[in-house]
């Protein structure tokens, strides 16, 4: 076990483990919090829909070969979003129904996409990466760091300046409106918000895992409190903690000598704290009894 603390401590001296660290930590800090607001307004897998249209638009942009993939990811992913939160009530098909939709339908079609016109040699490798985490978190950049922190501040100022307004979009969106809250400019907000979020997670988790990120710290939360608030500042901290770990864990050696998938590890310890909350809730429920 020392040895395993004292390769760790080693492995984080070197700037790009550190870089790692950092940014999981801010898109945890962000999904976590992100994630109660969706979870109660029952939109809790649109991480998943929106990170499969991210995956199909990333295929697009592979294929037309563009330096910078986020310039056609970025604006395809919000725009999704903001069509899914705004028109998901008077659609005539409702919100679960077409992210499913769009889940399935973007994912085949960037995997067809990419199989028929890309230009690498390795296409299972390169679907693989993106779908469960690539070792591109591995390779971020100061400037990668940079763009989480500026995000990870815009979402906690987002919940600091406007927490009365989305408590109120988040539990009653016709009273928050008849009291004057311009609840589809909230509905914006968080739309965009969520899919910046989930495009800049692909890196760490991959399009099949983010969901997760903003899931499980939310329920596991909700599992022991039922203040908006203390809820929200728990799943915070679960979510970060989770991150933390999980990061650790994948730079650990595995049993087998094989390398630990990070984005893997992290949703493997976020499940293992949402069980944990689940039976101190239980414990909770019997004990008031």
């Amino acid at each position: 076990m020392s040895e395993a603390l004292q390769q760790i401590g080693h492995l984080l001296s070197f700037p790009f483990a550190m870089r790692a660290l950092i940014v999981g930590i801010l898109i945890a800090l962000c999904a976590s919090l992100l994630g109660v607001t969706l979870v109660l307004k029952r939109m809790s897998f649109i991480g998943d829909g929106l990170s499969h249209v991210a995956f199909g638009a990333l295929a697009i942009a592979m294929v037309m070969q563009l330096t910078n993939e986020l310039l056609l990811v970025l604006p395809v992913t919000i725009l999704v979003a903001i069509l899914l939160l705004r028109n998901g009530r008077n659609a005539k098909i409702k919100g679960d129904a077409t992210l499913a939709l769009l889940a399935v339908g973007s994912l085949a079609l960037g995997y067809l996409i990419i199989n028929l016109f890309g230009s690498g040699g390795n296409v299972a490798g390169d679907v693989c990466t993106t779908l469960f985490g690539s070792t591109s978190i591995l390779t971020l950049e100061n400037t990668d760091v940079w763009i989480c922190g500026i995000m990870a501040a815009l979402v906690l100022l987002i919940y600091v300046l406007f927490y009365r307004q989305i408590f109120a979009v988040t539990f009653d969106e016709d009273f928050a409106a008849a009291t004057g809250i311009n609840t589809r400019a909230y509905n914006l907000l968080i739309a965009t918000v969520t899919a910046i979020v989930i495009v800049i997670a692909m890196n760490l988790v991959g399009s099949l895992l983010i969901s997760a990120l903003v899931i499980f710290p939310a329920l596991a939360a909700m599992r022991v409190f039922k203040n908006f608030k203390a809820v929200i500042l728990c799943s915070a901290v679960v979510g970060v903690a989770a991150a933390f770990l999980g990061i650790l864990l994948s730079f650990m050696p595995s049993p087998t000598g094989k390398a630990v998938p990070m984005g893997a590890t992290i949703v493997a310890v976020n499940l293992g704290v949402f069980v944990i909350f689940a039976l101190i809730g239980l414990l909770k429920k019997f004990t008031n009894k």
